[in-house]
């Protein structure tokens, strides 16, 4: 091969979610990873990287073997070259740096022990790079590290000149970073074949393209145009052939060349999830700028957010995140420890993008399984209280932990329960989601409509999608957090309607606000002096107290108000079940539908899935509002609504004062 030929650095990454459900895998196999190395198979010339993440190299070895030999055969070919990360894909920023190390040697040895290879290179988790990792990364025998060539543009780098490899360093301890290009990770494969090959050649030195894999079968269409209509064939036989291009590893380029030049990159990801991570209106002021402003480069200087401000963005990632942090501090020599709050550090629950993320409740459900596994063997059969600033946002959360239970409250939040997990089953029944008006829905309400008449396929970043009035009619958004023990004070004018579109009248200010809160053992005192804002402020207070036994949550309110006026007291819990349609109050009404009862004292929700039933019961007669909660989230096959939880409204009349006394029982079917 001429020494003056292109150079094509290609690999692919590949993740399914940690214990993602069956029939997703299945379909990301059939759809893609089968197909993808039966075509590669055919081509011994073609050289190529690859990451799996260590969960799916277990499953594809364990369950799926025609696959996983597959990639044993190219390998001992000599097609292949791996690329390590964390085992279990997490973003290395966002956790210690012992288990930084830890992942990445894991899969490291898993790596060495199935291909006899050490791998040199590292798949950057949704390329996420901070600085700071650099030495976590060396440590595991990394010489060199996949970002974007957007990280180096949005750092003052030209586009032109990005095609090799960098020397970056923090502290002294240097790293080698390759820059993927963007244009042929839009190209390939959604272009045709012969302009993805043109847009090879057009690189001086080296064309670098390092993707998700699922692009190639698994995203929207992709599964006709890469293997029905031969595209990935077609592609390789044309690379074959071009003299001018000639395919090579990573390794063998940095080994031959030198570097570029230095690099200090900021604290970025790709494009797209800088913008995902905004809040919505500036996502949407964001991209009227880039529309308004016609300047080469300007990535350089008008930027989305940054990764961690998802923490900032949704509450429920924030707990589970810090709750992750939490358990990391905890010195276990249990190996199950260990792997499992391994597993918890899993990227994808933590964020939300087009790929569906926080807002797939399995997701969420898996997590709060490997936390209360790691929480069961941290405390056996003790019981135990904290009062301290987990979250780490300048308030106190209370986590109360008996025989059966862990139950865990929000001083920032109204004192409200935000963690409700039985220890038996591993389920958290507080894991519900608020609903986040996000910058796509303004997109999807406007109806922009257009035809296509190009038989090329879209990227997953453009894709055209609709929605159906079922799914648009499910678009309403949250003012407080879904959590539960909500205290609303509002009018006769509270409906079911109102209350499923949190679109009734608040004269409160309870629902969102913080209370001044005091553990003493199992039992939390909490308190707020607010107010009742009706033609004027009355100064109002509400004590709250929450005593948590083996099995029980027991709670007393105490309401008063200078207000004169009559008043709807209603208290607002938020559930999340694995199946709602399972899920029956009184043994005979579905929790899929909406509910309304009138002058009750108790009720019961009996979960076929934990197989337990959760007892409700006040002293006072009251009136029982209940609703699905549903989101309405953009995904890579279009508009989704997704049950996140079920409202519940406990409603009582007052005037001046009310007094509240009752429980919250989960037994065992």
């Amino acid at each position: 091969m001429d020494s003056k030929s292109v150079k094509f650095l290609f690999g692919v990454h590949l993740h399914q979610p940690v214990d993602n459900f069956k029939e997703a895998v299945d379909e990301a196999v059939n759809k893609c990873y089968r197909p993808f190395f039966e075509v590669v198979k055919e081509f011994e010339f073609f050289k190529f990287s690859l990451h799996c993440s260590g969960w799916l190299f277990e499953k594809l070895k364990r369950d799926y073997k025609d696959v996983f030999n597959n990639i044993k055969f190219l390998n001992d070919r000599g097609n292949i070259e791996f690329f390590t990360a964390g085992f279990y894909e997490p973003v290395l920023s966002s956790i210690s740096s012992k288990y930084r190390v830890s992942q990445i040697k894991k899969l490291n040895k898993f790596i060495k022990k199935n291909f006899s290879q050490t791998p040199k290179g590292l798949w950057l988790t949704e390329r996420v790079w901070d600085d700071a990792i650099i030495a976590d990364i060396k440590s595991g025998g990394i010489e060199y590290v996949m970002v974007d060539d957007y990280h180096f543009i949005a750092s003052g780098f030209d586009k032109e000149g990005l095609d090799g490899y960098f020397y970056t360093e923090n502290g002294g301890e240097k790293l080698s970073l390759f820059p993927i290009n963007q244009e042929l990770r839009y190209a390939i494969p959604f272009e045709e074949p012969k302009n993805a090959i043109e847009k090879i050649k057009e690189e001086k030195e080296c064309a670098i393209l390092f993707d998700d894999g699922e692009k190639f079968g698994l995203w929207p269409k992709t599964f006709e145009w890469v293997y029905e209509k031969e595209w990935l064939k077609e592609f390789l036989s044309l690379l074959k052939d071009d003299k001018e291009i000639e395919s090579i590893h990573f390794s063998d380029f940095h080994k031959k060349n030198r570097a570029k030049g230095l690099a200090y990159l900021q604290n970025v990801s790709y494009e797209e999830m800088g913008e995902w991570s905004l809040k919505s209106n500036d996502a949407i002021k964001l991209e009227e700028i880039k529309e308004k402003i016609d300047l080469k480069d300007k990535e350089k200087f008008i930027k989305g957010g940054i990764w961690k401000n998802f923490f900032i963005k949704y509450d429920e990632s924030n707990r589970l995140h810090k709750r992750m942090l939490e358990l990391s501090k905890y010195k276990s020599k249990d190996k199950r420890y260990l792997d499992t709050l391994c597993k918890l550090q899993t990227n994808d629950v933590f964020w939300h993008g087009v790929f569906g993320g926080l807002y797939l409740p399995n997701l969420r459900d898996n997590a709060y399984r490997y936390l209360s596994e790691c929480e069961n063997i941290r405390y056996k059969d003790k019981n135990y209280s904290e009062l301290v600033d987990t979250n780490l946002d300048g308030f106190l959360e209370a986590k109360i932990v008996s025989k059966d239970l862990i139950v865990r409250f929000d001083a920032k939040n109204g004192a409200q329960m935000i963690e409700l997990i039985v220890r038996d089953k591993n389920f958290n029944f507080q894991n519900t989601l608020t609903r986040r008006e996000e910058a796509y829905h303004k997109e999807l309400l406007e109806e922009k409509r257009s035809e296509d008449t190009n038989e090329e396929v879209e990227t997953i970043h453009n894709l055209k999608t609709t929605i159906s009035d079922e799914v648009k009619d499910k678009i309403h958004f949250d003012w407080y957090i879904k959590n539960s023990f909500v205290d609303h004070i509002t009018n006769s004018s509270f409906t079911l309607e109102n209350f499923k579109k949190c679109s009734f009248w608040e004269y409160g200010d309870f629902a969102n606000q913080p209370f001044e809160v005091s553990l003493n053992g199992n039992e939390l005192n909490s308190f707020r002096e607010g107010g009742i804002y009706y033609d004027q402020k009355f100064k109002t207070t509400i004590k709250k107290r929450f005593r948590v036994d083996d099995k029980r949550i027991g709670f007393e309110l105490s309401l008063n108000s200078e207000s004169p006026q009559d008043y709807i007291y209603a208290l607002e819990f938020n559930l999340h079940f694995a199946n709602a349609k399972n899920v029956l109050l009184n043994d005979k009404i579905s929790l899929d539908n909406e509910i309304e009862l009138e002058d009750i004292k108790s009720f019961s929700l009996r979960d076929g899935y934990t197989k337990k039933r959760l007892n409700f019961s006040l002293e006072k007669s009251f009136r029982l509002l209940a609703t699905p909660v549903f989101s309405v989230s953009k995904s890579e096959k279009g508009y989704d609504s997704i049950l996140q939880g079920i409202s519940f409204a406990f409603i009582l009349p007052f005037k001046k004062e009310l007094e509240l006394k009752g429980y919250m029982e989960i037994e065992d079917e």
